[in-house]
């Protein structure tokens, strides 16, 4: 979780940097990571399917699976970047020139992809190691991790957007080519711990490199919906940006700035979706499923609690927070009035999200999809109906969260109600 806020930090950062540029360079970042994050979104739900399977194995006393299982799920992820990175260079740039409302705005995303795409390489295979970290309880080098990535990424911001420390000054780029730098540094780090800590040697991680077709099969089995929700979750929201940035204006600047801040809430949010997930597998795994309801309280505690800590500046002091992240005063006044009216749906989110996670946890990851379909299948249909029929001012256009928060949670409730999701069985 405060490794999820430090990245947090060093999006607003990011953001606050661009900003002081151009308003065309700040939409366009904030459209091209959006992009750029549904593409790793899509690798993350594989990730996610290492460290339940793994965890699983954990739980059930079997770690000798875990070497082959984490040695697939790596070749696996590289093969994605390979693939991510060809669709981002070559097919990128034409949807976007060809679909944009403006074509400035879509130049510049086409610029800042096309540097950025170079850091899924190393993000991936990043990934596979915080999933094996994650499914082992080792949250603490994740969180030193983020540190590494947030110091570099903030210091080569300041120096290549604005030409300090020596460094050029590239602007839009720069930012592009930071974020590289500090997904290299994270990979780096990686590598030196897991060689230092001798956890390859400890859980023979890679004494013979191999994709076996019973450990790809079962890890796509559980991942390709993850990795298909993540591409629906993320994708959807992409779309709802782009249909925001045909309405021209300042709607689609004042809507970056929500993503923002938003940005705080998801730091206690996903750090106890990924808790969630661990516990849910190793407990199912040990057979102690009557335990759950109880872990599912605590962790809904724990999340609303963090989430006064984290997000409470959108409640109480939302002009300051945003005048850090955009000053500029023709989008401040509604970006506050908007922040303040969506703010109560992101602890509707909290509370909801355990339960979904759930789902995901117990490896009914078929479920968890079919879930996030409906939830995000409602949110796109109200969506189009409050900017395409309706045409609500972009305030109006907001109130679409509580929809979707609201539906992820009662689609949720109803599958654990009324389906045998404990009785998943042995995973391989």
């Amino acid at each position: 979780m405060i490794g999820n806020f430090i990245q947090s930090v060093v999006l607003i950062t990011d953001m606050a940097f661009i900003a002081r540029l151009d308003a065309v360079s700040y939409e366009a970042a904030g459209n091209a990571g959006l992009l750029y994050i549904t593409f790793y979104m899509i690798a993350a739900g594989f990730g996610d399917a290492m460290q339940i399977t793994n965890a699983r194995f954990i739980g059930e006393n079997r770690k000798s699976l875990v070497p082959t299982y984490f040695q697939t799920g790596l070749l696996s992820l590289l093969v994605m970047a390979l693939l991510f990175f060809s669709l981002i260079q070559f097919f990128a740039p034409r949807v976007l020139l060809s679909y944009s409302f403006s074509s400035e705005i879509a130049l510049a995303q086409v610029e800042f992809l096309s540097i950025r795409s170079y850091a899924l390489f190393f993000s991936l295979v990043s990934l596979a190691m915080m999933s094996f970290l994650l499914a082992t309880g080792r949250t603490q080098i994740v969180f030193v991790s983020s540190i590494i990535m947030s110091v570099v990424n903030v210091i080569l911001d300041y120096g290549l957007i604005f030409g300090n420390l020596g460094l050029p000054k590239l602007g839009l780029e720069g930012a592009a080519y930071a974020s590289v730098f500090a997904e290299i540094s994270v990979f780096i780090f990686f590598i030196f711990f897991f060689v230092f800590r001798g956890w390859i040697k400890e859980y023979n991680l890679i004494q013979r490199v191999e994709i076996k077709f019973q450990s790809l099969k079962t890890l796509f089995n559980i991942g390709w919906p993850l990795m298909l929700q993540g591409f629906i979750t993320l994708g959807t929201w992409t779309v709802f940006f782009t249909w925001i940035e045909q309405l021209g204006g300042h709607n689609l600047e004042i809507s970056q700035n929500i993503r923002s801040v938003y940005f705080l809430a998801f730091v206690p949010i996903f750090g106890f979706a990924a808790t969630t997930k661990t516990y849910i597998s190793q407990f199912i795994g040990a057979n102690r499923v009557g335990e759950i309801p109880l872990v599912q309280r605590r962790i809904q505690l724990l999340v609303t609690a963090t989430l006064l800590v984290f997000f409470h500046g959108a409640l109480l002091y939302p002009d300051a927070l945003i005048s850090i992240i955009n000053p500029r005063e023709a989008v401040l006044g509604k970006s506050v009035e908007i922040i303040q009216q969506v703010a109560p749906a992101i602890f509707i989110f909290g509370l909801t999200s355990v339960y979904f996670n759930t789902v995901a946890g117990s490896g009914n990851t078929l479920a968890s999809l079919g879930i996030e379909a409906v939830s995000t299948g409602i949110y796109l249909f109200f969506a189009y109906l409050f900017i395409e029929v309706f045409q609500f001012d972009i305030g109006g256009v907001w109130y679409v969260e509580y929809i979707y928060f609201s539906t992820l949670g009662i689609v949720s409730l109803l599958y654990l109600r009324f389906f045998n999701w404990t009785k998943t069985g042995r995973i391989a």
